[in-house]
């Protein structure tokens, strides 16, 4: 049986050499648990870290670098440099401070530090041509300034189109910043990029200027900047679940119909959305974005807040939020998500709003994208059967929508998943709406999306084999980093 120390002599035949790499390697394997020490978020996870590191240095060293290894401590200095805390003033004083929402939903002001702005015009946007057609109509009416952000551009024909569209804006005088995730975009190819440089378009991937997490490149797989935003002249914003790839319109032959929701904005609460780019920004490029265009002008009558959430955020924000809302909801509590892996708090959450009495519905994908995710998803939809909780797979295709509905008072469309991944590691964005419109609008989608779904019953469940039991059980535990 070859060993780690017989391989390393037939590579590198100096034993000084080696036993140097052992030393290095221990000692960065202290590091890394000395560094979750001082991190740690969750014992158990933490826990589990230290001990992999110390008595499995190698290739635990490696494997911590990839999953575990936070480098965010800069992105809250960013976040106070921008003056996020002033939002809530500055607000008030232009009158487009909704206080009321505000006070009703504190947990989600405090967590997104921003508050619900009103005068706002909202737009649900359902699937990929919807969408798009409205976001490139939006690119065209672009005078100024376009801030661009997606986890995932592909080159093909809806990505050669968005190029082509952003290249005649440039060559009109638009400022372009093009902002996309370096993992989500690994195969976007250099010729892909160039062209949009050669252009004028400042594009960047989100770990452009931290050369540690550019080396790591596709092995960095923890972090991602999981956000899609369109900032058209500080006056209207695109935010929701669709990157720009043939797939979102349905032109996949593997997975058919799309299934996706998008959100346009005008008003105030694009000022929240310029934000949230302009930190991004900032801390991928180390450029600060100044003299951008800005509006408060009154679009319409909706309020609307929205709330970035992180891993460099001091708290787990996201999950806190999401905790919140789950625990207000008295009626209604519908969730619709791709990839459905609680952890424990929110299942506790999920089950104490059904001894409430509240109609808990989650609707998935029955049609998998990433297996072990999809296994995982199975286990977890299994158990919240057992609790008497209703689920649905969507058989139409591939559902990718993150929306959230509660009681008749609150609706969150975004980019966040109900898993971990979302929840504690990704970069995200959601908005939250109270206007009654939108309100009845997403309503009115999900009952449809709810009628063409299969819902999940318990002799169902019970049919799964041996095997697929055990598959889901096994995925299941690697929830934490899926």
């Amino acid at each position: 049986m070859l060993t780690i120390e017989s391989w390393l002599a037939d590579l590198i035949p100096d034993r000084g050499i080696i036993y140097w790499l052992y030393v290095a390697n221990y000692l960065l394997a202290l590091a890394f648990a000395v560094s979750e020490i001082f991190r740690s978020r969750t014992s158990q996870g933490s826990i589990a870290w230290i001990l992999s590191l110390l008595i499995l240095p190698f290739p635990m060293t490696l494997v911590y670098a990839i999953f575990g290894l936070k480098l965010f401590d800069d992105y809250a200095a960013v976040q106070t440099h921008s003056g996020r805390v002033l939002r809530k003033v500055r607000a008030a004083k232009t009158k487009i401070l909704d206080q009321p929402a505000t006070d009703e939903w504190p947990v989600l002001a405090n967590v997104s530090q921003l508050p619900f702005l009103g005068g706002n015009e909202v737009e649900l946007l359902v699937d990929g041509e919807a969408t798009f057609d409205s976001i490139f109509a939006g690119i065209s009416r672009a005078q100024s300034t376009l801030l661009i952000q997606f986890y995932i551009i592909h080159d093909d024909e809806l990505g050669r189109e968005f190029a082509t569209r952003l290249i005649e804006r440039a060559n009109a005088g638009v400022k372009i910043y093009l902002l996309y995730d370096d993992v989500g975009c690994f195969w976007l190819p250099r010729a892909y990029k160039q062209r949009l440089h050669d252009a004028g378009i400042n594009i960047r991937g989100f770990n452009h200027r931290h050369r540690f997490l550019r080396f790591l490149g596709p092995t960095r797989i923890q972090y991602r900047n999981h956000r899609k935003i369109v900032v058209v002249d500080g006056k209207e914003a695109w935010i929701g679940g669709l990157n720009v790839g043939d797939e979102y319109m349905g032109r996949s032959k593997v997975f058919g119909h799309w299934r996706d929701t998008h959100m346009r904005l005008r008003g105030p609460s694009v000022l929240a959305a310029e934000l949230s780019f302009r930190e991004d920004w900032q801390w991928a490029t180390g450029e600060e974005l100044t003299g951008l265009p800005t509006s408060t002008e009154i679009a319409g009558d909706e309020s609307v807040l929205i709330m970035p959430t992180g891993p460099a955020d001091v708290l787990e924000s996201c999950a806190i939020a999401f905790d919140d809302v789950i625990g207000q909801t008295q009626k209604r509590l519908w969730i619709v998500s791709p990839y459905f892996v609680p952890d424990v708090s929110m299942e506790t959450a999920l089950f104490a709003a059904k001894m409430r009495g509240v109609d808990v519905r989650i609707l998935v994908p029955q049609k998998p994208d990433h297996r072990i995710v999809w296994l995982a998803s199975i286990a977890y939809a299994n158990r919240m059967v057992h609790h008497g909780i209703d689920v649905y797979r969507y058989p139409n295709g591939f559902l990718h929508q993150k929306v959230i509905l509660v009681d008749d008072k609150l609706a969150g469309v975004g980019t966040v998943n109900f898993d971990n991944r979302s929840f504690r590691i990704n970069f995200e964005i959601t908005m939250w709406f109270t206007h009654e419109r939108t309100i009845t609008a997403v309503e009115k989608m999900l009952k449809k999306d709810f009628a063409e779904a299969n819902k999940v019953d318990l002799d169902r469940r019970g049919s799964q084999t041996v095997m697929m039991r055990f598959l889901t059980q096994a995925a299941r535990l690697f929830s934490p980093i899926l």
